[in-house]
C-alpha cells in the first residue's frame, strides 16, 4: 500500500483542509492518507482550541486514514524542528510522498531547494554567522542568506505556508529516501485572513468568529461544529496559571526554561504585574528581535516548566502514537509496523508514562484549562473510525 503524509495542527479542522486530504489523495494516487498532527500545544505558542482527540476525529471523517500525534518537543517549536519532527515521523511511517499547503507567489520546486540546502550546507552557515545582527531575528537572517545564494527564491515575508514548505523540503533531502513533495496551492483565504466570506475561510478567521460567537458552520464539516460545541480553549484558560508560573518563579529558575535567552527572564518578572490579560502581557513583552509567535512558544515553555535538558530528552525519545484510523489505515499500520523504526503506540500506561512523560505532563497542564476537557492519555485506545 502507498502512503502520502501530511504534516498538520487542524485548529480546528475546517473545509480548506477537507480540500487538501482530497487532494493529497488525488494528486499522490496513495491508498492511504497519513496526518502526522499537533497534540495539544501548536507550533505558534498557542494550546489547541479543542483537544487533539476530537481533532483527529474529526479528521478521520473527513478523508484521512491514519492520525499519529506530533509530539510536544516537535509541535511546538519553530518552523524549522517543527518541519524536523514531522519529516521524521513521515519517513518513519514509509510514506512516499507529502503534500502541504503553500503560498508560494509563483511555481517553485521545493525538491530541488531541499537538494541545494543539503549540498551547501557550510556555505549556508558561513553566510549566515557573516549576516548574523543582534536586531535581526534568526528567520529574519536566514531569509537575507537565501536571497544571496539561491536568489529564484522569493520570499515576501508574507508567505507562512511557502517558509514551511521550505523547511519540510531542507529536512526531507536529508535521508537517504526523500519523499516526492507534493505542493498545493493555497485557494480560499490567505493563512492571516480574519474574514469570512467564503466556504474556506483560514483557521485564524475561523477562532476569532468563534471567540465573537459569530457561527462557522458554513466553513467547518459538521464534526467540527459539533465538537464547538463542548468547549473552546484559548491563552485565557491559562492566563491566571501562568501569572503564578513567573511571579512564583525565582530569575534563576526561569534561567532554565528553554528558549529562554538574553536576559528574557528579567523582561517576564518585570511586566508580570503590569498586565491585565494574557495578550496585553505579549504585546508589552515583545520586540523587533523576540517577535510575538516566539515569545507565545516562550510562554507555554514557562506554563509547562518544559527545560532546555526535557527537550534534549525527549529528542532522543521518539515514538509514534495512534490517536486513530479508518479499516484502511489500520491495514497501513499492520503492513508497515514490522519495518517501522520507533516505538508504535496503541495506549500510554504507566511504562509509557516514565518513557514519554514530556507530553503526558503537558496533557495534564492542558487538561487545567477547561473541566470539560477529558483525560488526555491513560485509558485512551486509538479511535477506530468509519467515516461517515
Amino acid at each position: 500500500m502507498k502512503a502520502c503524509g501530511i504534516i498538520v495542527e487542524y485548529n480546528p479542522f475546517h473545509n480548506g483542509h477537507n480540500y487538501h486530504v482530497k487532494k493529497a489523495r488525488e494528486l499522490s494516487k496513495a491508498d492511504v492518507v497519513v496526518a502526522v498532527m499537533s497534540g495539544n500545544f501548536l507550533q505558534r505558542g498557542e494550546p489547541a482550541i479543542i483537544d487533539k482527540w476530537m481533532r483527529a476525529n474529526e479528521a478521520l471523517q473527513n478523508g484521512v486514514d491514519l492520525v499519529v500525534e506530533l509530539p510536544i518537543q516537535w509541535s511546538l517549536q519553530s518552523a524549522d524542528y517543527f518541519a524536523r519532527g514531522g519529516i521524521l515521523l513521515l519517513q518513519a511511517l514509509k510514506c512516499e510522498s507529502y503534500c502541504f499547503g503553500t503560498d508560494a507567489a509563483s511555481e517553485f520546486d521545493y525538491q530541488a531547494f531541499g537538494k541545494f540546502v543539503k549540498e551547501n550546507q557550510k556555505t549556508i552557515n558561513q553566510t549566515f554567522q557573516q549576516l548574523s545582527n543582534p536586531t535581526m531575528s534568526y528567520a529574519q537572517t536566514m531569509t537575507e542568506v537565501y536571497r544571496e545564494l539561491y536568489p529564484q527564491l522569493l520570499l515576501t515575508g508574507e508567505q507562512p505556508n511557502h517558509v514551511l514548505g521550505l523547511t519540510y523540503a531542507q529536512e526531507n533531502a536529508q535521508y537517504t529516501n526523500p519523499m516526492t513533495s507534493i505542493p498545493l496551492p493555497r485557494i480560499g483565504a490567505s493563512y492571516h485572513s480574519k474574514e469570512i466570506h467564503n466556504e474556506i475561510a483560514s483557521a485564524t478567521a475561523i477562532r476569532k468568529a468563534i471567540i465573537e460567537g459569530l457561527s462557522v458552520e458554513q466553513v467547518v464539516p459538521q464534526q467540527t461544529t459539533s465538537d464547538l460545541q463542548a468547549y473552546q480553549i484559548t491563552w485565557n484558560n491559562y492566563w491566571e496559571f501562568l501569572k503564578y508560573r513567573i511571579i512564583i518563579s525565582s530569575v534563576d529558575e526561569l534561567r532554565e526554561i528553554y528558549q529562554m535567552v538574553e536576559g528574557l527572564e528579567y523582561r517576564l518578572k518585570s511586566l508580570i504585574y503590569e498586565a491585565n490579560s494574557f495578550e496585553e502581557f505579549v504585546q508589552a513583552v515583545k520586540t523587533k528581535r523576540y517577535t510575538q509567535t516566539r515569545i507565545q512558544r516562550l510562554l507555554c515553555y514557562v506554563l509547562l516548566n518544559i527545560k532546555t535538558s526535557d527537550i534534549k530528552e525527549a529528542w532522543e525519545s521518539n515514538y509514534l502514537h495512534v490517536l486513530g484510523f479508518t479499516e484502511n489505515g489500520q491495514r497501513y499500520l499492520k503492513e508497515k509496523k514490522a519495518v517501522i523504526d520507533y516505538p508504535v503506540l496503541s495506549k500510554i500506561g504507566k511504562k509509557e508514562e516514565q518513557a514519554y512523560k514530556l507530553t503526558v505532563r503537558s496533557d495534564k497542564v492542558y487538561q487545567m484549562g477547561n473541566p470539560l476537557i477529558l483525560e488526555q492519555n491513560f485509558g485512551k485506545f486509538p479511535i477506530r473510525s468509519n467515516p461517515l
